[in-house]
């Protein structure tokens, strides 16, 4: 703000219509926030609509365009026929004649579900010297599986369930009515939660940890968090996304330490992240780091936004420089660059010397110029233009979060640490299998399940 004394009466009015033009905008985004309080279709809606929008559905020429394949049908089953009944072509009037017969099929669910119930007549004994009782057994039947707790639900119903709530976001709520509909199987939501913390911390939680092994010794690791509750308390969840696997952690605080849990400070290979101040500490030092562009880009343009003028020259250009670095990369991954080499040394000069220490007029552009070039001092910034492993944003992790947001937004989070820790090993389990290709992810958690060695094993 200027001082008042000093200005004259022309630079006075100045002032005063530039004050009164503020303040008719600010007026502007009032009412329209409290017309959005009332919107509520599309509460996320940005008020804007694209001038020319893409058509949907897959585009001419792109993508691999398959014809259904042909389902399995039950054995024994007949197929229908379905002949030609017209005599005649009844376009022309002419002769028909025989040339193929095509298959077509029709897939359905049974009109009512009947679940597949396996009977147990275990036999009990009682010896007559001590008088205690020894029951059958069988690889089907629970040792306590007896007196109230004798009738359970399978192993592939637990599986389905667990793979609807944390495989496909669904509240463990609605679980039990959706079995009902689609099985027939009546189960509380009660024996699923119990079951999925004693999963968790059986075999579900063992593959959880040979995931949290393998993130750290994968080459390059996307990492970001969001926020997350437990029993109503703030908390963090982690994401740390990799080429073939995804695992996350819930922690009451995002620290270095809770980083080091899957990067260790001698981590060997590339940690790309966003500008959040728990990467820097002295701990993480020794990772090789790369500052996601698209949150460096963002930066930039927040700064840019606000200034008018000269002062606009410095962010301009940095961003620019961001931008024909990631548009170079882009390229180079669609179709190999002949001169990529040489681009990129331009870039990295370029940047280099607009980076370079020095003093400028604007505290905005300084702070930019000291926070982008130390980072760029580090190799931080255009690492990626150098490894082709490396991608300049963080969005694969932002994109393994998008599910875990979700389910926060229907679950309310997590009522313990226990449940939160179940949350992470499921979820993480889920999202690697349909990463790596699984057919369901309901039989990746049974096979899970089934290879697990017996309660009475030793």
């Amino acid at each position: 703000m200027p001082d008042l004394d000093s200005l004259d009466r022309t630079e006075l009015i100045r002032l005063i219509r530039e004050l009164l033009r503020q303040i008719e905008e600010l007026r502007k985004q009032i009412e329209e926030l409290r017309r959005k309080e009332h919107r509520s279709a599309a509460p996320f809606s940005k008020g804007k609509r694209k001038e020319h929008p893409k058509r949907p559905g897959r585009k001419p020429g792109e993508g691999n365009f398959r014809r259904r394949s042909e389902p399995t049908t039950c054995p024994g089953t007949p197929p229908v026929d379905v002949p030609v009944r017209q005599a005649q072509c009844p376009f022309c009037g002419g002769r028909l004649e025989p040339e193929r017969v095509e298959d077509a099929s029709v897939t359905d669910i049974p009109a009512q579900p009947q679940p597949v119930v396996s009977l147990f007549q275990v036999h009990v004994c009682r010896c007559r010297r001590c008088g205690k009782t020894v029951r059958g057994t069988h690889p089907g039947v629970a040792p306590d599986q007896y007196g109230a707790t004798a009738h359970r639900v399978g192993p592939r119903v637990k599986a389905a369930a667990h793979s609807l709530h944390y495989g496909h976001g669904v509240p463990v709520r609605r679980l039990p009515a959706i079995l009902r509909e689609m099985a027939g199987i009546a189960v509380t939501q009660s024996a699923l939660t119990q079951d999925a913390l004693k999963q968790a911390e059986g075999p579900v939680g063992a593959a959880y940890q040979e995931l949290r092994e393998q993130v750290r010794q994968a080459r390059v690791v996307y990492t970001d968090d969001t926020s997350w509750r437990i029993g109503g308390d703030g908390a963090y969840l982690m994401a740390f996304d990799t080429h073939d696997a995804t695992v996350y952690q819930v922690r009451t605080h995002h620290g270095n330490e809770q980083v080091r849990e899957l990067v260790p400070g001698d981590y060997g290979g590339t940690l790309v992240t966003d500008r959040g101040t728990s990467y820097e500490a002295e701990e993480l030092s020794a990772v090789e780091q790369h500052k996601c562009l698209s949150h460096l880009i963002r930066n930039v343009s927040e700064v840019v936004e606000m200034k008018t003028g000269r002062a606009k020259a410095f962010g301009l250009q940095l961003k620019g420089l961001l931008q024909q670095a990631n548009q170079l990369w882009r390229k180079q991954r669609e179709a190999k660059i002949p001169d990529y080499d040489a681009q990129a040394a331009r870039i990295d000069q370029e940047l280099t010397e607009h980076l370079r220490i020095r003093r400028l007029r604007d505290r905005d552009n300084q702070r930019l110029l000291d926070g982008i070039g130390l980072q760029h001092d580090q190799g931080r910034v255009l690492n990626f233009l150098y490894k082709p492993e490396v991608e300049p944003t963080n969005n694969r992790a932002e994109r393994a979060l998008r599910p875990a947001v979700i389910a926060r937004k229907v679950s309310q989070c997590s009522k313990t640490q226990r449940g939160a820790d179940a949350f992470a090993a499921f979820t993480s389990v889920a999202r690697t299998a349909i990463k790596r290709g699984a057919a369901t992810v309901t039989q990746t958690l049974h096979t899970l399940r089934l290879s697990a060695p017996p309660p009475n094993s030793a």
